[in-house]
């Protein structure tokens, strides 16, 4: 019943029939299977003669590629070699990732991909997915056919403005939609063949790469205004007509472009901005998971944010949808939150020039509720010791944004004060997980955009997640998919959240811990993606299914990186 109620496109074959022989399998990296080509393999597709004799197993070439991983001492180098092994071998690259997540995604995504995408053009080898210029607004579905693979069911796009904390990459943006591409695969088990990199390269403002000779991206200023709007409507449109079954993750637009696309284009194809809603979705699940350990309600927290960029955003809006749904009056969602942007608090009645932040200003009454109105110019110190906030999250790209004295005073009325610095890469992080617990006098919970090691306090180890948006947007995607959604809305996101709260493990929160081990990526997307597909069944936003299908479809359609017999056409 499960493979009847899957699309034709994301049932997969038993066998790979190609009219290709000899080198030519050898260098598509979907049908190379280096020495792991059997015997009669070899006699049937002429490859006698370009292989040693020798045949091994996928096992053993796991462990070779691993070898080759760990003799290199940089992460970069280690990126390259990946990086390198996906385009010989498909299948192999993602087997060796899938086994080896904990090891490896911090260097196929963040934060080595960080590294990768500012030293892009001196690295890349090969080219992966599709680069729109400016050059091609007139042909863009043209440009879309180009690509070998015609069925399409996810695209990660990026205009490579706003690269992790880094800023303007230009070209070498690419990496990231690559980077997540592979985390699609790996953690949710969509094909390869089904996923789209896609850079919109509309020029970059970073000067250092204009001045590059080796520089690789369109070699003008950044796009703007009504001719950025009219490239980004041409790109809709040619997803549309060339991929209509496509669910689109915006990825890395500056704020500016961010918001006001996903607006625009959210209904009209199924799309969603992973900065904004997936950056929500798991740190609205910190919160849930260590609302566990507190045992107190979300109608009950106070937070202070730090940042007022799409990241803080999006936590805000969905922080507000899940008290609202667990009973929370508006006003005391109003109450709720304060935050600051890099000119101080947002306070209502300030001149406050970007759309969004405007809803995040605090409203008059809430400002003299906590006795803040006398102040000219509140301070985070202020702010902290007027509100007294149960949660402190980040998200400036700004290190030592949280201050000792800010984590100190939290501590001060707080049991456990819940403590988010969500920039990445590491280097970008607003403190470090270990001055947290330090300054907290080890009772601080703590979850960081980037990897931290455990942390030693008086003989206790705290183990530090990652609130990393893996842990959701693999599992939004899939379920997106098989559930035929037109629209990616806001529930989904909360669905998302409350499922992989509830994925955290007795154990992992007896330590601290507020995510999963990401080595349980594989069985928490399987989670996430059958929540989704049962969500929008019951809303009627998805294709009808029983709810005790939706892990059975999720299975059916997750593919194992596991070399196919392959057979002359």
């Amino acid at each position: 019943m499960t493979e009847e109620l899957l699309a034709p496109g994301l049932r997969w074959p038993g066998v790979i029939r190609t009219r290709k022989r000899g080198i030519w399998l050898l260098k598509n990296p979907a049908t190379n299977k280096g020495l792991a080509f059997t015997p009669a393999e070899r006699d049937r597709l002429g490859l006698h003669g370009l292989l040693p004799p020798v045949t091994q197993s996928i096992e053993q070439q796991v462990a070779l590629e691993l070898e080759h991983v760990r003799a290199k001492s940089a992460n970069l180098e280690k990126y390259i070699g990946l990086a390198g092994l996906l385009h010989r071998n498909e299948v192999l690259f993602y087997r060796v990732l899938v086994e080896n997540l904990l090891e490896l995604m911090p260097i196929v995504y963040t934060p080595t991909v960080g590294e990768a995408c500012q030293r892009y053009s001196h690295i890349v080898r090969d080219m992966r997915g599709l680069w729109l210029t400016p050059d091609d607004v007139d042909r863009i579905p043209e440009r879309l056919r180009n690509y070998p693979y015609h069925d399409i069911r996810l695209i990660v796009v990026t205009d490579n403005e706003r690269i992790l904390g880094l800023g303007d990459q230009g070209a070498g943006g690419m990496g990231i939609p690559v980077g997540k591409l592979s985390l699609y695969v790996a953690g949710a088990g969509i094909h390869p063949s089904r996923v789209l990199p896609i850079s919109l390269d509309v020029g970059t403002n970073n000067q250092a790469l204009l001045d590059d000779p080796l520089y690789i991206g369109y070699r003008a200023p950044r796009l703007t205004g009504a001719a950025y709007d009219t490239f980004i409507e041409r790109f809709v449109a040619g997803v549309s007509a060339v991929f209509p079954q496509a669910v689109v993750q915006w990825e890395d637009f500056h704020k500016r472009n961010a918001f006001r696309l996903l607006d625009t284009y959210a209904r009209r194809l199924p799309s969603f901005n992973d900065d904004i809603q997936g950056t929500a979705a798991v740190a609205v699940s910190t919160v849930l998971a260590a609302l566990r350990i507190t045992q107190r309600p979300i109608g009950e927290q106070r937070v202070v944010f730090m940042g007022a960029g799409e990241a803080c955003t999006g936590i805000a809006q969905l922080l507000a949808l899940a008290m609202a749904a667990d009973g929370a009056s508006a006003e005391a969602i109003r109450a709720s939150r304060v935050v600051f942007d890099s000119r101080g608090l947002l306070r209502e009645g300030d001149d406050i020039d970007d759309p969004h932040k405007r809803a995040l200003a605090v409203p008059r009454d809430v400002l003299a509720h906590y006795g803040l109105d006398a102040l000219d110019a509140p301070t985070p110190d202020d702010v902290i010791h007027h509100v007294k906030p149960t949660i402190l999250i980040g998200a400036t790209a700004t290190p030592g944004t949280f201050r000792r004295s800010m984590i100190e005073a939290m501590a001060r009325h707080v049991e456990r004060p819940i403590v988010m610095p969500l920039s990445n890469p590491t280097s970008r992080a607003e403190c470090s997980a270990q001055e947290a617990i330090a300054w907290s006098d080890g009772r601080a919970l703590v979850a960081a955009g980037s990897p931290f090691a455990d942390v030693m306090h008086e003989g206790v180890r705290h183990v530090i997640g990652q609130a990393n948006n893996v842990f959701v947007f693999p599992g939004i995607g899939m379920g997106a998919i098989l559930a035929g959604m037109r629209e990616v809305d806001d529930a989904v996101f909360l669905v998302a959240a409350r499922t992989l709260a509830g994925c955290v493990s007795e154990a992992r929160l007896a330590c601290g811990a507020l995510v999963p081990d990401v080595a349980e990526l594989r069985a928490v997307s399987t989670r996430v993606a059958a929540a989704v597909l049962r969500d929008a069944s019951a809303r009627g936003v998805g294709r009808p299914i029983a709810d005790d299908q939706a892990e059975a479809m999720v299975a059916a359609a997750s593919w194992y990186p596991d070399y196919l017999p392959i057979e002359p056409a």
